[in-house]
């Protein structure tokens, strides 16, 4: 098994960052190549849940605001119109 170092499609600039020109479709060299594109892939995928994840805690406070604020707006309609069905709710009685 090659080392992706060793690899012609491999590349590493002056700050260290790996740069991977692998195509799983079309140049491959080996099986355990494709593993590894997997693993690097669903790693990306991991990163992109887990900025997600923190993005949703940082607005969770507000949108629970946001939340209880149409709650109270929603509760302040309902006691406005509440005159309207009281007094159909009489004369059915």
């Amino acid at each position: 098994m090659i080392q992706c170092r060793d690899c012609e499609y491999y590349e590493q600039d002056q700050n260290g960052r790996r740069s991977f020109r692998c195509d799983p479709f079309s140049n491959i060299k080996e099986p355990e190549c494709l593993m590894k594109w997997q693993l690097l892939r669903l790693d990306l995928l991991l990163q992109q849940h887990q900025s997600t994840i923190s993005w949703q805690q940082k607005m969770s406070p507000i949108q629970d605001k946001i939340y209880k604020y149409i709650k109270r707006e929603l509760d302040d309609i309902d006691e406005a119109d509440r005159w309207k069905f009281d007094d159909f709710d009489d004369n059915t009685d």
